[in-house]
């Protein structure tokens, strides 16, 4: 027993940044970001919370499957830009919504949603949980040098939800991470201790560029021919790769080097950027809603980021 999918929802903010904006106060334009990166334009919240990302993509989410909030068993949630400490954004979105049911938060940076997904099958394995609802939600923009024209031009705001019930769509998956901050940190507020006495970064993203680059185009091409040997399939068996999206030349090298069709693998980085846990549900659920998933269909997730961290999984939809 894993689960199957029942309902997608999204969510983002209604201010759009375009890249011309950008480069009013960047030393930047549309042609250095869009050739570099892939994104043309991102969502940037003004009022609203990441909470409120969650909020609407996980009512649209049940709205699709037909779910009511108190028929969940469990909320789960991928962040790394939460609104607080505590409560977790889970949490926050739980009592948003008017559910009763257990609810936390999962860290694993842009990997987050599929190590999300992979805990639930856990619960839907031990028979724990009936239905469940799992959000990826970022309101990255928080936590950006505006400065930084390497760093901040990449990412977006975003949320998108999915509720799960029981099946047996969930085919495989593979978990990674080699711990270190050498490539990919983003601290927290040092605080104000009197005691402490270690110099820190300021708490924006800080990374290194070409180093992510090489990681995650080999995580692709080793997590994704794993995933969809171990499901029993061949890669000309899988309908859609959904990999995040965190550049689009990372996506162009993995899929070069791929023995699935290139028109297979899909993007929406222009329109929204790095949402980072968000970006797979986002990406989900448009094409949901526009009939590309059809069921039957064989979908190869792929993600990676800091920790440094990857993940991929195959599920039928």
């Amino acid at each position: 027993m894993s689960f199957r999918i029942l309902g997608t929802g999204h969510s983002v903010p209604s201010r759009i940044v375009t890249n011309d904006e950008l480069s009013t106060f960047l030393d930047t334009s549309d042609e250095w970001i869009s050739s570099r990166v892939g994104v043309r334009e991102r969502r940037v919240c003004t009022t609203e919370t990441a909470a409120d990302l969650a909020y609407q993509a996980a009512l649209n989410a049940l709205e699709m499957s037909g779910t009511k909030p108190e028929e969940l068993d469990m909320i789960l949630c991928a962040t790394i830009s939460g609104d607080d400490a505590s409560p977790s954004l889970a949490c926050m979105a739980q009592g948003m919504l008017g559910a009763t049911c257990p609810a936390m938060d999962i860290n694993a940076a842009c990997s987050g949603f599929i190590y999300m997904l992979d805990t639930a099958a856990g619960f839907f394995a031990r028979g724990k949980v009936k239905k469940m609802l799992v959000i990826g939600a970022e309101r990255t923009s928080r936590i950006l040098d505006w400065n930084d024209r390497n760093t901040c031009v990449i990412f977006g705001d975003g949320a998108g939800a999915m509720v799960l019930g029981e099946g047996d769509g969930y085919l495989s998956s593979k978990l990674f991470a080699k711990g270190g901050d050498s490539v990919i940190k983003i601290p927290l507020f040092v605080g104000m201790s009197p005691f402490y006495d270690n110099e820190t970064l300021e708490p924006y993203v800080h990374m290194n560029g070409q180093e992510t680059f090489k990681f995650a185009v080999n995580a692709m091409c080793q997590d994704v021919p794993e995933v969809i040997e171990e499901a029993g399939l061949q890669q000309s068996d899988i309908t859609w790769v959904i990999p995040h999206q965190a550049n689009i030349r990372i996506i162009d090298a993995a899929k070069r080097k791929m023995d699935i069709p290139q028109e297979r693998f899909c993007s929406n980085i222009d329109r929204y950027g790095n949402t980072s846990a968000a970006s797979i549900p986002l990406l989900i659920d448009e094409m949901n809603r526009e009939g590309k998933i059809k069921e039957g269909d064989y979908l190869a997730l792929c993600s990676f980021g800091g920790g440094l961290s990857s993940a991929a999984c195959v599920i039928r939809w």
